[in-house]
């Protein structure tokens, strides 16, 4: 069985794939990105393992029901969205499994069987797989925030790899949702500009050693104020071990904000879903 490469994707705003109108217009160029990543992978998944950004818990934890239900997450959006559904099965087996590699490596880590799937993994999901027909398992982060705490559960975690399952790190490159506006434009520039640097063309321990001194990075408590959304990158690139990183999309979202999804791992070429391209110290007009 072939290696399955590892993703971190930036995962837009509530239940966008769910919607009609101009919020779905908005999200155009990412839901072609996400769709396009079944054709890159060497063969389909025996399972999906999604590090979320939308779950915290003092210690790692892992979703354990076989039939998931649904975490509502968010605010304002129209009554119909709380009542969508994304019917996955879970994965007891895979979520045992997690708790087995983290375990060994130290972790003390804890199943949860009445999680449901949150936002930062239904609204990925949905255009990926829309069939639902894949299991998902969820995986929290650390409270921590410790970005040398969640680059080593990567390392753990890499294994599953080459076990069938594909990882991927749920966030956003950018999430400053009181700058989610044009005012918001140079520090996401500058922001995914570090970011490109920092996993594109470099070696693994540079890349290590960058993201573990993220907060050093420019504008970065601009892009993430809080960390939530940047952390489940951590996992990913630890789980990427010495794979190289590459570009899967990016663009400046709504006119004006740089947002970025990576590849980490080998895998069919991708589309033109990468706006930003160009040199990875620098983020392109467009």
């Amino acid at each position: 069985m072939k290696r399955q490469p590892v993703y971190f994707l930036s995962h837009g705003g509530g239940p966008w794939p769910y919607m009609d109108g101009p919020m779905r217009t908005h999200f155009a160029l990412m839901e072609r990105a996400l769709q396009d990543i079944p054709r890159q992978l060497p063969h389909p998944p025996v399972a999906v393992l999604v590090v979320s950004g939308h779950w915290e818990e003092q210690d790692f934890t892992v979703s354990s029901s076989p039939r998931p239900g649904m975490e509502y997450d968010y605010y304002g959006f129209p009554p119909e969205t709380y009542r969508i559904r994304y019917p996955a099965p879970g994965s007891p087996q895979l979520a045992a499994r997690v708790q087995q590699l983290l375990g060994a490596a130290g972790w003390p880590v804890a199943a949860d069987p009445q999680r449901g799937f949150d936002h930062g993994t239904f609204s990925m999901m949905q255009p990926i797989y829309p069939q639902a027909d894949v299991l998902v398992v969820q995986l929290s982060l650390k409270t921590s925030m410790d970005p040398a705490e969640h680059l080593a559960a990567g390392r753990a975690l890499a294994p599953l790899r080459d076990e069938g399952i594909l990882i991927i790190g749920s966030g956003q490159s950018y999430h400053n949702l009181r700058l989610w506006n044009p005012a918001g434009a140079q520090p996401a520039a500058a922001f995914d500009a570090w970011l490109r640097a920092s996993l594109l063309g470099t070696t693994p321990a540079e890349r290590d050693a960058a993201l573990l001194e993220w907060e050093h990075a420019p504008a970065a408590r601009l892009a993430h104020p809080r960390e939530d959304h940047l952390i489940p990158l951590m996992v990913a690139a630890g789980a990427a071990g010495e794979d190289p990183a590459i570009a899967i999309y990016g663009e400046r979202f709504m006119g004006s904000l740089a947002v970025s999804s990576f590849r980490f791992g080998a895998g069919h070429a991708i589309g033109p879903f990468d706006l930003l391209s160009g040199d990875p110290g620098h983020v392109a007009g467009l």
